[in-house]
């Protein structure tokens, strides 16, 4: 479906952008992964991702939080895969605490890794695709940037500017044949909620199946996790010719929590 066609994956060594990742390798496009994480695991996802699907796949170290590092990336990706044709945004943290107490240092990190690197692969992408007059960006929000949540204020914050951003570019290039659109997915069971979930279980004495229906999955209305292939279906969907009148939107993935 997307054979010749090149994507960079930010944050893709693990969890949803490697899946994503790997939706977009098996659908024919050359891939180039970026994140941190032992380097022999890394080498070994990309070889691996390599031989199983037959495409090209690099990996760049790019730390999402400095702008210079994220151009280069993106520079990087287009001269290695000879043009950029989909560019995902998915690399993100998080860190929960009242705004009261938010440390400065956090609410920065938040929004330089979460929003702020958003846009510097965009700028840096646009140019390219302007002159193909083609190209697929998918930013990876969440619910959260949709509704909001208490003591996540950075968090929302970032993920509300993402869907805000994915608007303002996909105005700016609607005459062209460039879409941008912004995925927000609910829960999604990673290596990260797996931890979250085993540590409320134990702070509340709970067992890990209440952990997950009464704290986890209290907002989402279908009481289940968002798979992590629902993601990378849905990318490839938006990448594909299929997608090409769908721009501007900002897609729930989050079985109802935003229906509410």
């Amino acid at each position: 479906m997307l054979k010749g066609q090149s994507a960079l994956v930010t944050g893709s060594t693990s969890g949803i952008g490697l899946g994503i990742a790997t939706a977009l390798a098996e659908a024919g496009a050359n891939v180039m992964l970026n994140g941190f994480g032992d380097a022999a695991e890394i080498e070994s996802t990309r070889a691996s991702l390599a031989e199983r699907t037959g495409v090209q796949v690099l990996y760049s170290g790019a730390d999402m939080s400095k702008p210079a590092q994220v151009t280069a990336m993106v520079r990087e990706a287009e001269q290695k895969l000879g043009h950029l044709d989909v560019l995902v945004n998915n690399a993100g943290i998080q860190f929960v605490s009242a705004v009261d107490e938010f440390p400065d240092a956090k609410w920065e990190q938040i929004l330089s890794i979460n929003l702020s690197s958003n846009f510097y692969t965009i700028k840096a992408a646009l140019p390219g695709m302007k002159a193909r007059n083609a190209g697929r960006i998918i930013n990876i929000a969440s619910a959260h940037g949709l509704v909001a949540s208490p003591f996540k204020s950075a968090y929302v914050a970032a993920k509300h500017g993402v869907v805000g951003l994915t608007k303002t570019v996909a105005l700016e290039v609607a005459e062209t044949g460039i879409t941008c659109n912004a995925i927000c997915p609910g829960y999604v069971k990673t290596p990260l909620v797996e931890g979250q979930i085993a540590d409320q279980a134990k702070a509340h004495n709970m067992s890990e199946e209440q952990v997950v229906r009464e704290v986890i999955l209290a907002s989402q209305p279908n009481k289940r996790f968002v798979e992590v292939a629902e993601l990378g279906a849905l990318v490839v969907f938006l990448a594909s010719p299929a997608g090409a009148s769908i721009t501007g939107a900002a897609l729930p993935v989050e079985g109802g929590w935003t229906a509410r």
